[in-house]
């Protein structure tokens, strides 16, 4: 096994001569033969344990036992402790995801600190068919059929060539302690159920299930890489990046909507499920406004346009501005301050810069959200006008009106900040001196009307 473990490495190029890798170990016989096979390569490890407090004293038997390994072949040993299901609890996931999110957080960690550039996990080949089953089971992409990755960042896996029985025969050649995780044969978890109820069945069918199932998830990765590159090419040319939200242009897209794998591939980095497919066609079919949440984004039917931004609560946003010097506390704002006006007094014609009449504002200013029943007087127009109908005049998507915030003097709107102020307070022949407020700008998915 030993020749396997080095051949595997080399021909994946796992590890470079120079690399000083972390060794994560359980005490459980795959990590424990793991930390074996690499004390026999010769490369500078240290060892992580962590102790997940989900066992009692067997928990700190197996922490025990690792440190004493640790010892016994000087290696440096880093450990710590977890709340598991405290964590568990307060962030509302399983045992088993928090105890996934707490190891490689902190696995990350201590390489950093102590300028490791690896870290080995010790999952097998079988680990690797149960990932591809349980991925096929909740619904999945090419890259969940692909399998774990031999390299992932920083991560490396180097048993994946090795089957749970040829870590098992290589533990008793050479007497490597271990210890058995009882919780191993509980079939309430999912992983559990997999290895002793469902793969003895498939193994009955195909004696060689494992090797068959490993040869398929090696096939799904070279696909995947193929696929992958014309995904990408074929989301940048249907996209455009307006500030820190996507826009797919919905015509080209419309041509590949008969192909339900190209859209999910298309939408799953912005946390599209197979089971919202449907809901997906009805948004970019339906009119403008139409609207889906994934689990990470929202993506939002505006015309000829579909909308993507990463989905934040929103909460109604306002300030009070005592003082010119309080508008640097309002978040997207950069400066304010007044200027003295004259003849030769230049009216900025950047909409993200308001120039107003300072004496006919009232302190203390308001900015807030805009509401149902707003209105302003447009910069030169005498007739009022509700906010809602100017929005719509404009093509304000609905993210541009969930944004978009207004300020206030006196129970009047004096601007649309970064687009434009009220007519009421715009700079006059006898204006003396003028409030400019400078905003941030942002790309606002609206087409604006020249």
């Amino acid at each position: 096994m030993f020749i396997d473990f080095k051949k595997f490495i080399a021909e994946n190029n796992v590890i470079n001569p120079n690399d000083r890798i972390l060794l994560a170990v359980s005490g459980g016989i795959d990590s424990m033969v793991m930390a074996h096979l690499f004390l026999k390569l010769g490369y500078e490890t240290g060892i992580l344990h962590c102790n997940f407090s989900l066992r009692g004293k067997e928990s700190d038997k197996d922490e025990k036992l690792v440190h004493e390994f640790a010892d016994e072949n000087n290696l440096t040993f880093f450990s710590t402790r977890f709340e598991t299901k405290v964590y568990a609890r307060t962030n509302g996931i399983s045992i088993e995801m928090a105890a996934r999110d707490l190891r490689y957080a902190w696995f990350e960690e201590i390489r950093k600190e102590n300028n490791y550039d690896l870290i080995a996990v010790a999952h097998n080949l079988n680990d690797n068919i149960e990932t591809l089953i349980i991925n096929l089971t909740r619904g999945t992409g090419l890259a969940g059929l692909s399998g774990m990755k031999i390299v992932s960042n920083r991560i490396i896996r180097p048993l994946l060539f090795a089957s749970r029985q040829d870590i098992i025969t290589y533990c008793n050649q050479n007497s490597i302690r271990y210890r058995e995780d009882k919780s191993n044969a509980d079939t309430k978890f999912v992983r559990n159920k997999i290895r002793h109820l469902i793969l003895p069945v498939l193994k009955e069918i195909n004696p060689s299930i494992e090797t068959t199932l490993n040869d398929t998830a090696e096939r799904f990765i070279g696909i995947n890489e193929i696929v992958s590159e014309y995904i990408t090419r074929l989301r940048d040319n249907i996209t455009e990046h307006k500030g820190e939200i996507i826009v797919f242009n919905i015509s080209p897209l419309k041509t590949h909507l008969h192909n339900k794998a190209i859209l999910f591939e298309l939408f799953k980095p912005f946390g599209i499920a197979n089971s919202q497919l449907n809901d997906l066609l009805k948004v970019i079919n339906g009119k403008t406004g139409g609207q889906l949440f994934t689990n990470s984004h929202r993506i939002i039917k505006n015309r000829l346009e579909l909308i993507v931004s990463h989905e934040e609560i929103r909460t109604d946003v306002s300030f009070i501005v005592k003082d010119v010097a309080e508008f640097k506390k309002v978040p997207g704002i950069q400066k304010a301050g007044y200027v003295q006006v004259s003849d030769i007094y230049e009216i900025p014609s950047d909409p993200a810069i308001a120039s107003i009449d300072s004496e006919k504002l009232l302190f203390p200013l308001i900015i807030r959200k805009w509401k149902a029943g707003d209105y302003f007087y447009p910069l030169g127009m005498k007739q009022k006008k509700k906010l809602s109908d100017y929005f719509i005049d404009r093509k304000y998507s609905i993210l541009d009106k969930e944004n978009i915030l207004i300020l206030e003097s006196d129970g009047k709107i004096v601007w649309i900040i970064g687009d434009r102020i009220d007519n009421r307070f715009k700079i006059t022949r006898s204006t003396k001196k003028a409030l400019i407020i400078y905003s941030i700008k942002k790309a606002m998915v609206i087409k604006r009307i020249k």
